[in-house]
């Protein structure tokens, strides 16, 4: 049996209540949630104590502790672990700004195209956060997409194998999704 038919088959368990086959799914795609982890925080300055081994274990723990958790097929997984990710990296960045003397939000003021070279974990992640709450109200689709493609690092091709798509329409979806944010996050 290849890996992708034992995954499936894992969450299949894991859907029906078996802990041990969800984490086994997460021990098999550890080493790409670690990837996705180094991309999202490649950028960030020393002295943060939020570190990729730290986020991937923050994640699985948000993973593995929802009893409602039930995903179908790897790219649902992805698409789940890519918004554990985005909590995480949000729930540091509240934490950091309640420590700092004058915490109030600051407005983003930039939306990379290329989210490679790592996110400000900052109150600036906080008002992206804001801003992307209520992109997913509007359209779920490309609120999903900013997920997998700003806070998992993944490629716009990753995206579209994963979601079934074709590479153009995730592509628009992102610019979509960027015009949007980066409207109500000046606004």
């Amino acid at each position: 049996m290849n890996e992708t038919a034992e995954i499936t088959q894992w969450l299949s368990a894991a859907r029906a209540g078996d802990k041990s086959a969800l984490d086994r799914v997460l021990a098999t795609l550890y080493r790409e949630l670690h990837g996705m982890a180094r991309r999202q925080l490649g950028g960030q300055q020393h002295g943060h104590t939020l570190d990729t081994t730290a986020l991937v274990h923050e994640a699985y723990l948000k993973l593995a502790g929802r009893a409602e958790a039930e995903f179908e097929d790897r790219a649902h997984f992805f698409a789940y672990a890519a918004s554990a990710m985005r909590s995480v990296v949000v729930d540091y960045a509240r934490q950091r700004m309640a420590v700092k003397r004058g915490g109030d939000l600051h407005r983003v003021t930039d939306l990379p195209e290329d989210a490679g070279g790592g996110m400000r974990l900052d109150e600036e992640m906080l008002g992206l956060d804001v801003a992307l709450n209520k992109l997913n109200d509007l359209d779920p689709r490309l609120a999903q997409v900013v997920e997998m493609r700003y806070f998992a690092g993944l490629s716009e091709t990753e995206i579209a194998g994963l979601l079934k798509r074709s590479e153009r329409s995730v592509r628009r979806d992102w610019q979509k999704a960027r015009m949007f944010l980066l409207a109500a996050l000046q606004g």
